[in-house]
């Protein structure tokens, strides 16, 4: 039998095709934005890509699941439903706004999660999956007349009696997954023996491989130089060092020669914040590094005394500046700003601003660079699939006109690494989610084996 699949705020399809990998069948795709509603398209052909939002494409989205013979029951449905309103960074911008004036406290992106139950409870799909930010628990939203509640008391209250399931608290380097990035997988399923199984203590999430410090069953976390130590080394400093034609997206950008002094002399595990005296003659290295602490509001705030001069002898350390009509002054940056990656544990979370030095720990280890893109596929486990970049046609400017791309630019790559989990930890969690549905003898002995283990 197929296991048909349904997939809602679908980004560019990245994290179902882990999915995918595991045997299922996406049959429809829903996604807002339009660049990446055609890259779900291009990777995903045989499905019915919707580029609109969950809540106007509702009746479509059910109608066109309905459609397949009944002994074709829906199997999966994924939901990612936008987390900006949720995240850390999204939270404290939020607040500012707030505080400001500027919006209400309440994000409205937060309930296109509640569009996504009333799909859910339509098509009754045996299996449901929610990926989100850690910070999910502790989001509230308005409920009708009950008022604000937390987002997962919907979700559960809205799926029981029919479904069972957790939320999970994740981390993807458990996994093998060379990256330190923690999602909230909540898992629900109507299917008569998982629901058994997970009433009697096996989880519905796999088992971790992998831990930070390895035990008797646990493997040693992967980290990022065990990823990416075989690619040809680059160079920010110039057109000529900071790519590699031979392999694709093996590029970063070139820094300006201000940014390529502060990084070319940034230690490995530090921020360029941290730099000591490089003067000939002095070289004091007990200068005072940059720290941050919470003000009387609560928020972290990066201290603005950081010496940007050798407490010593007086020359301008290599540190992060900006100049002013008044001179030069230390720049504004958290003390995760320009700070290369720890060799030897997996790479940050990957986000957006990938490529950008100033962002959180963003150089690399131990080169004069960003990460490439090649790099970060490979540390975001897309490397493993055959995800395609383009050629790209959708519709642009509310729909007045074609829009098409031979390749998929560098930016719009960087947004959908950032906003998707790595695909290979969706694969592991479809082929866990198959050992209930296709309960073999070997996979009935796994999971026995897992409840004695949890017990």
């Amino acid at each position: 039998m197929r296991k048909l699949a349904v997939s809602l705020f679908s980004g560019a399809g990245i994290g179902d095709t882990g999915f995918r990998a595991a045997g299922f069948d996406f049959i429809s795709m829903c996604e807002l934005e339009p660049e990446r509603a055609a890259l779900a398209k291009l990777n995903f052909p045989s499905s019915r890509v919707f580029a609109s939002g969950v809540e106007e494409t509702h009746a479509e989205i059910v109608a066109h699941a309905k459609q397949y013979p009944a002994g074709d029951e829906l199997f999966l449905l994924t939901c990612t439903a936008p987390c900006q309103g949720m995240s850390k960074s999204g939270q404290g911008t939020l607040r500012k706004n707030i505080r400001a004036g500027h919006r209400p406290a309440l994000d409205p992106r937060n309930r296109l999660i509640l569009p996504a139950l009333d799909v859910i409870h339509e098509l009754r799909p045996l299996w449901a999956v929610f990926e989100n930010v850690i910070e999910m628990r502790n989001t509230m939203i308005e409920d009708g007349d009950r008022g604000l509640r937390h987002i997962l008391d919907i979700v559960f209250d809205r799926l029981s009696p029919e479904y069972d399931g957790q939320a999970f608290d994740v981390e993807m380097a458990d996994y093998g997954i060379p990256q330190r990035r923690q999602r909230l997988i909540t898992v629900m399923t109507r299917d008569p023996g998982a629901r058994e199984a997970f009433r009697s203590g096996s989880p519905l999430v796999p088992l971790a491989t992998h831990a930070k410090v390895a035990t008797r069953t646990l493997k040693k976390w992967v980290s990022v130089m065990d990823a990416i130590g075989d690619f040809t080394p680059l160079d920010g400093r110039n057109d000529h060092s900071a790519s590699d034609p031979k392999i694709p997206f093996h590029r970063v950008p070139i820094l300006d020669p201000k940014k390529y002094e502060w990084i070319r002399h940034t230690a490995p595990g530090r921020s360029a914040f941290d730099s000591q005296c490089i003067q000939p003659g002095c070289g004091f290295q007990g200068n005072r590094t940059h720290g941050a602490s919470h003000n009387e509001d609560g928020i972290n705030r990066a201290h603005r005394d950081t010496p940007l001069y050798c407490q010593r002898c007086q020359a301008l350390l290599p540190r992060p500046y900006t100049e002013t009509e008044k001179g030069i002054r230390l720049m504004s940056g958290y003390t995760s700003a320009y700070k290369r990656m720890d060799a030897d544990l997996p790479a940050p979370a990957l986000t957006r601003n990938l490529s950008y030095p100033c962002s959180d720990q963003k150089l690399h280890p131990t080169q004069n660079r960003v990460l490439s893109l090649a790099e970060a596929m490979k540390i975001h486990s897309l490397d493993r699939y055959d995800f395609k970049w383009g050629p790209l046609e959708f519709e642009a400017g509310g729909g007045r006109r074609k829009k098409k791309m031979e390749i998929a630019p560098d930016s719009l790559i960087r947004l959908v690494i950032g906003e998707s989990v790595p695909p290979f930890f969706l694969e592991l969690l479809g082929k866990h989610i198959l050992t209930f549905t296709d309960p073999t003898p070997e996979k009935r002995q796994h999971r026995r084996f897992v409840q004695r283990t949890l017990w």
